[in-house]
Protein backbone atom coordinates (compact mmCIF):
# COMPACT_ATOMS: atom_id res chain seq x y z
CA UNK A 1 0.00 0.00 0.00
CA UNK A 2 1.28 3.47 -0.88
CA UNK A 3 1.64 5.82 2.08
CA UNK A 4 -0.06 9.04 1.51
CA UNK A 5 2.21 12.16 1.24
CA UNK A 6 1.41 15.44 3.01
CA UNK A 7 0.02 18.31 1.76
CA UNK A 8 -0.32 20.43 4.58
CA UNK A 9 1.09 20.22 8.21
CA UNK A 10 -0.48 20.46 11.35
CA UNK A 11 0.74 23.45 14.02
CA UNK A 12 -0.89 23.50 17.22
CA UNK A 13 -3.53 21.78 16.35
CA UNK A 14 -4.24 23.71 13.37
CA UNK A 15 -3.65 22.56 9.73
CA UNK A 16 -1.53 24.53 7.28
CA UNK A 17 -0.67 23.59 3.88
CA UNK A 18 1.90 23.78 2.31
CA UNK A 19 1.14 25.51 -0.92
CA UNK A 20 -0.24 28.81 1.28
CA UNK A 21 2.86 28.60 3.70
CA UNK A 22 5.36 29.47 0.67
CA UNK A 23 3.37 32.50 0.12
CA UNK A 24 3.56 33.35 3.88
CA UNK A 25 2.48 35.33 5.79
CA UNK A 26 0.28 36.93 2.20
CA UNK A 27 -2.18 33.66 1.63
CA UNK A 28 -2.29 32.33 5.42
CA UNK A 29 -5.19 33.77 7.28
CA UNK A 30 -5.39 31.85 10.18
CA UNK A 31 -4.03 34.11 13.44
CA UNK A 32 -0.48 32.88 14.49
CA UNK A 33 1.85 33.72 17.84
CA UNK A 34 5.26 33.84 17.71
CA UNK A 35 6.90 31.13 18.21
CA UNK A 36 4.10 29.76 14.98
CA UNK A 37 5.34 32.62 12.88
CA UNK A 38 8.74 31.75 13.21
CA UNK A 39 8.09 27.55 12.57
CA UNK A 40 5.85 28.84 9.28
CA UNK A 41 8.33 31.44 8.26
CA UNK A 42 11.73 28.78 8.57
CA UNK A 43 9.51 26.36 6.88
CA UNK A 44 8.73 29.00 3.71
CA UNK A 45 12.33 29.19 3.60
CA UNK A 46 13.12 25.99 3.10
CA UNK A 47 10.00 25.31 0.81
CA UNK A 48 11.65 28.19 -1.62
CA UNK A 49 15.19 27.13 -1.27
CA UNK A 50 16.81 29.68 1.37
CA UNK A 51 20.73 28.03 1.13
CA UNK A 52 22.13 29.92 4.55
CA UNK A 53 20.27 30.06 8.07
CA UNK A 54 21.31 31.71 10.92
CA UNK A 55 20.85 30.24 14.50
CA UNK A 56 21.90 30.93 18.04
CA UNK A 57 23.51 27.99 19.94
CA UNK A 58 22.13 26.84 23.07
CA UNK A 59 24.38 28.66 25.53
CA UNK A 60 24.61 25.56 28.03
CA UNK A 61 28.24 25.75 28.17
CA UNK A 62 29.25 29.31 26.94
CA UNK A 63 27.60 32.58 26.30
CA UNK A 64 24.97 32.18 23.40
CA UNK A 65 26.28 32.77 20.06
CA UNK A 66 25.03 33.24 16.17
CA UNK A 67 25.95 30.82 13.52
CA UNK A 68 25.54 30.67 9.88
CA UNK A 69 24.49 27.16 8.27
CA UNK A 70 24.21 26.18 5.09
CA UNK A 71 21.26 24.22 3.24
CA UNK A 72 23.43 21.48 2.63
CA UNK A 73 24.69 21.05 5.81
CA UNK A 74 21.18 20.98 7.11
CA UNK A 75 20.32 18.49 3.98
CA UNK A 76 23.05 16.09 5.04
CA UNK A 77 22.39 15.58 8.48
CA UNK A 78 18.57 14.60 7.45
CA UNK A 79 19.70 12.39 5.36
CA UNK A 80 21.92 9.98 7.52
CA UNK A 81 19.40 10.98 10.84
CA UNK A 82 16.93 9.25 8.31
CA UNK A 83 18.62 6.70 6.33
CA UNK A 84 19.72 5.51 10.61
CA UNK A 85 16.15 5.11 11.47
CA UNK A 86 14.45 4.25 7.97
CA UNK A 87 12.64 7.20 8.08
CA UNK A 88 10.28 7.84 4.56
CA UNK A 89 7.48 9.61 2.76
CA UNK A 90 4.32 8.92 4.60
CA UNK A 91 5.94 8.10 8.40
CA UNK A 92 4.53 10.67 10.92
CA UNK A 93 6.87 12.50 12.70
CA UNK A 94 5.84 14.75 16.10
CA UNK A 95 7.93 17.67 16.85
CA UNK A 96 7.79 18.84 20.26
CA UNK A 97 11.09 20.57 20.84
CA UNK A 98 11.97 24.28 20.21
CA UNK A 99 12.11 24.78 16.60
CA UNK A 100 14.84 28.02 17.30
CA UNK A 101 17.16 25.62 18.29
CA UNK A 102 19.02 23.25 15.91
CA UNK A 103 16.92 20.12 17.67
CA UNK A 104 13.81 21.08 16.73
CA UNK A 105 14.93 23.06 13.69
CA UNK A 106 16.06 19.46 12.32
CA UNK A 107 13.14 17.54 12.89
CA UNK A 108 11.36 19.81 10.27
CA UNK A 109 14.37 19.60 8.41
CA UNK A 110 13.32 15.57 8.28
CA UNK A 111 10.24 15.46 7.63
CA UNK A 112 9.76 18.46 5.16
CA UNK A 113 13.40 16.17 3.06
CA UNK A 114 11.74 12.63 3.81
CA UNK A 115 7.87 13.63 3.01
CA UNK A 116 6.76 12.97 6.19
CA UNK A 117 3.48 13.92 8.37
CA UNK A 118 4.57 16.93 10.39
CA UNK A 119 2.65 17.12 14.04
CA UNK A 120 4.42 20.51 15.67
CA UNK A 121 3.98 21.81 18.60
CA UNK A 122 5.26 24.56 21.03
CA UNK A 123 7.50 23.21 23.28
CA UNK A 124 5.56 21.25 26.91
CA UNK A 125 6.56 19.45 29.52
CA UNK A 126 3.84 16.56 27.63
CA UNK A 127 3.72 17.25 24.08
CA UNK A 128 1.19 14.24 24.01
CA UNK A 129 -1.59 16.72 25.88
CA UNK A 130 -1.79 19.20 23.25
CA UNK A 131 -2.18 16.23 20.57
CA UNK A 132 -4.94 14.03 19.21
CA UNK A 133 -5.86 11.75 21.42
CA UNK A 134 -5.71 8.68 18.38
CA UNK A 135 -2.61 10.53 16.74
CA UNK A 136 -0.04 8.18 16.18
CA UNK A 137 3.55 8.96 15.22
CA UNK A 138 6.74 7.08 13.97
CA UNK A 139 9.53 8.94 15.24
CA UNK A 140 10.16 11.99 17.78
CA UNK A 141 12.53 13.68 19.96
CA UNK A 142 12.79 14.80 23.53
CA UNK A 143 14.48 16.57 26.43
CA UNK A 144 14.88 14.49 29.33
CA UNK A 145 12.47 16.76 30.89
CA UNK A 146 9.69 16.30 28.50
CA UNK A 147 10.38 11.97 28.29
CA UNK A 148 9.87 12.13 31.75
CA UNK A 149 6.80 13.86 32.09
CA UNK A 150 5.32 11.56 29.33
CA UNK A 151 6.45 8.60 31.09
CA UNK A 152 4.83 9.94 34.63
CA UNK A 153 1.57 10.34 32.70
CA UNK A 154 1.37 6.79 31.64
CA UNK A 155 1.85 7.41 28.26
CA UNK A 156 4.47 4.47 27.23
CA UNK A 157 1.86 2.90 25.27
CA UNK A 158 1.85 5.72 22.68
CA UNK A 159 5.52 5.95 22.45
CA UNK A 160 6.21 1.73 21.88
CA UNK A 161 4.73 1.79 18.55
CA UNK A 162 7.25 4.18 17.41
CA UNK A 163 10.16 3.02 14.54
CA UNK A 164 12.43 5.35 17.38
CA UNK A 165 12.89 8.05 19.67
CA UNK A 166 15.99 10.71 20.31
CA UNK A 167 16.60 12.41 23.80
CA UNK A 168 18.93 15.17 23.82
CA UNK A 169 20.01 18.57 24.70
CA UNK A 170 21.04 17.75 28.49
CA UNK A 171 22.29 14.73 30.31
CA UNK A 172 19.61 11.41 30.55
CA UNK A 173 20.49 10.93 34.27
CA UNK A 174 20.33 7.19 35.99
CA UNK A 175 16.59 7.66 36.93
CA UNK A 176 15.35 8.48 33.24
CA UNK A 177 17.42 5.72 32.13
CA UNK A 178 16.25 3.20 34.28
CA UNK A 179 12.48 3.87 33.43
CA UNK A 180 13.21 3.53 29.90
CA UNK A 181 13.97 -0.16 30.13
CA UNK A 182 10.26 -1.19 30.04
CA UNK A 183 10.01 0.75 26.45
CA UNK A 184 9.81 -1.75 23.51
CA UNK A 185 10.76 1.22 21.13
CA UNK A 186 14.41 1.90 20.36
CA UNK A 187 15.60 5.05 22.64
CA UNK A 188 18.91 6.87 21.93
CA UNK A 189 20.68 9.81 23.29
CA UNK A 190 22.17 12.01 20.99
CA UNK A 191 25.42 13.62 20.50
CA UNK A 192 25.78 17.04 18.89
CA UNK A 193 25.56 20.54 18.73
CA UNK A 194 25.04 23.44 16.35
CA UNK A 195 27.84 23.33 14.58
CA UNK A 196 27.25 19.69 13.21
CA UNK A 197 23.77 20.43 12.38
CA UNK A 198 22.46 18.39 15.77
CA UNK A 199 23.60 14.58 16.38
CA UNK A 200 26.70 13.45 14.83
CA UNK A 201 26.43 10.22 17.16
CA UNK A 202 23.72 7.94 18.77
CA UNK A 203 24.11 6.05 22.00
CA UNK A 204 21.43 3.43 22.81
CA UNK A 205 19.72 3.66 26.21
CA UNK A 206 17.43 0.70 26.08
CA UNK A 207 16.85 -3.07 25.17
CA UNK A 208 19.67 -5.99 24.64
CA UNK A 209 21.84 -3.05 22.53
CA UNK A 210 21.89 -0.62 25.50
CA UNK A 211 25.50 0.50 25.46
CA UNK A 212 27.83 3.05 27.67
CA UNK A 213 29.79 4.24 24.35
CA UNK A 214 28.06 6.44 21.19
CA UNK A 215 28.63 5.37 17.56
CA UNK A 216 29.54 7.91 15.48
CA UNK A 217 27.15 8.13 12.22
CA UNK A 218 28.59 6.42 8.74
CA UNK A 219 30.76 9.21 6.99
CA UNK A 220 31.35 11.50 9.95
CA UNK A 221 35.26 10.95 10.81
CA UNK A 222 35.83 11.64 14.64
CA UNK A 223 39.37 11.98 16.11
CA UNK A 224 41.09 14.00 19.54
CA UNK A 225 43.06 17.10 19.65
CA UNK A 226 46.16 17.03 22.15
CA UNK A 227 43.76 17.92 25.23
CA UNK A 228 42.10 14.16 24.54
CA UNK A 229 38.95 16.34 22.89
CA UNK A 230 37.03 15.15 20.87
CA UNK A 231 37.33 16.63 17.00
CA UNK A 232 34.79 16.12 14.40
CA UNK A 233 34.72 16.31 10.32
CA UNK A 234 32.32 15.76 7.51
CA UNK A 235 29.71 16.98 5.13
CA UNK A 236 27.52 18.50 8.08
CA UNK A 237 30.56 20.54 8.99
CA UNK A 238 30.67 21.46 5.73
CA UNK A 239 34.13 19.74 5.78
CA UNK A 240 35.48 22.16 8.32
CA UNK A 241 37.24 20.34 11.09
CA UNK A 242 35.09 21.24 14.63
CA UNK A 243 37.20 21.01 17.77
CA UNK A 244 34.90 20.56 20.84
CA UNK A 245 35.73 20.88 24.59
CA UNK A 246 33.95 16.88 24.93
CA UNK A 247 37.21 14.86 26.74
CA UNK A 248 36.24 11.31 24.92
CA UNK A 249 37.84 8.02 25.10
CA UNK A 250 37.77 6.81 21.53
CA UNK A 251 37.49 3.15 21.17
CA UNK A 252 37.32 0.62 17.87
CA UNK A 253 34.43 0.90 15.34
CA UNK A 254 33.82 4.72 15.79
CA UNK A 255 32.45 4.73 19.25
CA UNK A 256 33.48 6.59 21.96
CA UNK A 257 32.82 7.09 25.75
CA UNK A 258 32.52 10.40 26.55
CA UNK A 259 34.26 11.45 29.88
CA UNK A 260 33.03 15.19 30.83
CA UNK A 261 33.98 18.88 29.18
CA UNK A 262 37.97 19.49 29.49
CA UNK A 263 36.60 23.30 30.76
CA UNK A 264 34.71 21.28 34.07
CA UNK A 265 37.74 19.81 35.16
CA UNK A 266 38.89 20.87 38.90
CA UNK A 267 42.20 21.10 40.22
CA UNK A 268 41.70 20.35 43.24
CA UNK A 269 45.03 20.10 45.52
CA UNK A 270 46.70 19.66 42.42
CA UNK A 271 44.72 16.41 40.97
CA UNK A 272 42.84 17.39 38.05
CA UNK A 273 39.11 15.87 38.76
CA UNK A 274 36.60 15.44 36.09
CA UNK A 275 33.46 17.13 37.86
CA UNK A 276 31.10 15.16 35.10
CA UNK A 277 32.60 11.69 36.07
CA UNK A 278 31.72 12.72 39.95
CA UNK A 279 28.54 13.79 38.76
CA UNK A 280 27.86 10.09 37.34
CA UNK A 281 28.36 9.11 40.63
CA UNK A 282 26.60 11.07 42.30
CA UNK A 283 23.52 11.25 40.26
CA UNK A 284 23.34 7.34 40.29
CA UNK A 285 23.78 7.48 44.52
CA UNK A 286 21.22 10.16 44.48
CA UNK A 287 18.54 7.44 42.63
CA UNK A 288 19.68 4.49 44.68
CA UNK A 289 18.71 6.13 47.98
CA UNK A 290 15.62 7.31 46.62
CA UNK A 291 16.58 10.90 46.80
CA UNK A 292 16.81 11.33 42.40
CA UNK A 293 17.36 14.58 41.77
CA UNK A 294 19.17 17.34 39.57
CA UNK A 295 22.96 17.59 40.64
CA UNK A 296 26.00 19.32 39.34
CA UNK A 297 29.47 19.43 40.60
CA UNK A 298 31.77 22.21 40.34
CA UNK A 299 35.19 23.55 42.03
CA UNK A 300 34.90 26.11 45.10
CA UNK A 301 37.79 28.07 46.49
CA UNK A 302 39.43 26.30 48.59
CA UNK A 303 42.86 28.13 51.22
CA UNK A 304 44.31 24.60 51.03
CA UNK A 305 43.37 22.12 48.01
CA UNK A 306 42.93 25.66 45.75
CA UNK A 307 39.49 24.25 45.26
CA UNK A 308 37.38 22.03 46.46
CA UNK A 309 35.06 19.34 45.15
CA UNK A 310 31.55 20.70 45.80
CA UNK A 311 28.49 18.33 44.86
CA UNK A 312 25.48 21.14 44.74
CA UNK A 313 21.95 18.89 44.94
CA UNK A 314 18.42 20.78 43.80
CA UNK A 315 15.99 20.80 46.35
CA UNK A 316 15.32 20.77 49.86
CA UNK A 317 18.37 19.13 51.79
CA UNK A 318 18.34 15.31 52.71
CA UNK A 319 17.49 13.69 55.53
CA UNK A 320 20.69 12.92 57.96
CA UNK A 321 20.58 8.84 57.64
CA UNK A 322 19.92 9.64 53.76
CA UNK A 323 23.14 12.06 53.35
CA UNK A 324 25.19 9.50 55.65
CA UNK A 325 23.74 6.77 53.24
CA UNK A 326 25.22 9.07 50.26
CA UNK A 327 28.54 9.97 51.62
CA UNK A 328 29.04 6.20 52.00
CA UNK A 329 27.98 5.35 48.26
CA UNK A 330 30.72 8.10 47.29
CA UNK A 331 33.56 7.18 49.11
CA UNK A 332 33.20 3.50 47.65
CA UNK A 333 33.01 4.46 44.42
CA UNK A 334 34.93 7.28 43.94
CA UNK A 335 38.94 8.34 44.75
CA UNK A 336 40.07 10.51 47.74
CA UNK A 337 40.59 13.58 45.41
CA UNK A 338 37.45 13.13 43.45
CA UNK A 339 34.95 12.87 46.54
CA UNK A 340 33.09 15.78 47.45
CA UNK A 341 34.00 17.91 50.40
CA UNK A 342 30.90 19.79 50.51
CA UNK A 343 26.85 18.92 49.58
CA UNK A 344 25.17 22.29 48.92
CA UNK A 345 21.77 22.50 48.58
CA UNK A 346 19.98 24.98 46.17
CA UNK A 347 16.26 25.33 45.91
CA UNK A 348 15.88 25.93 42.03
CA UNK A 349 18.72 25.61 39.47
CA UNK A 350 18.78 28.13 36.87
CA UNK A 351 17.95 27.15 33.03
CA UNK A 352 19.51 28.77 29.49
CA UNK A 353 16.72 29.72 27.25
CA UNK A 354 16.86 26.39 25.86
CA UNK A 355 15.77 24.62 29.51
CA UNK A 356 19.54 23.63 29.63
CA UNK A 357 21.10 23.95 33.56
CA UNK A 358 23.16 26.51 33.61
CA UNK A 359 26.25 26.33 36.03
CA UNK A 360 27.76 30.10 36.03
CA UNK A 361 24.20 31.30 36.50
CA UNK A 362 23.61 29.17 39.33
CA UNK A 363 26.76 29.23 41.24
CA UNK A 364 26.60 33.30 40.78
CA UNK A 365 23.08 33.36 42.95
CA UNK A 366 24.36 31.64 45.70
Amino acid sequence: MTATLPTALLLNGREYAYAAIREYPAHLNAPVNGYEAKVLDFIRQWLNGTQEFTLTTSGSTGTPAAITLRRRQLEASARRTADFFDLGPGDRALVCLNCEYIGGMMMLVRGLERNMHLTIVEPHADPFAHVEAEAEFDFSAFVPLQLKAVLAAGRAPRLNPMKSLLVGGAPADAALQQELQPLTVPVWLTYGMTETCSHVALRRLNGPQASASFRVLPGIAAGQDERGCLTLRGDVTDGQLIVTNDVVRLLEGHTFEWLGRADFVINSGGVKVPAEKVELVLDVALTEIGAARRCFVAGQPDARLGQAVTAFIEGPPLSAAQEKQLQALLAARLGRYEQPKQLRYVPEFQTTAAGKLDRPATLRGL
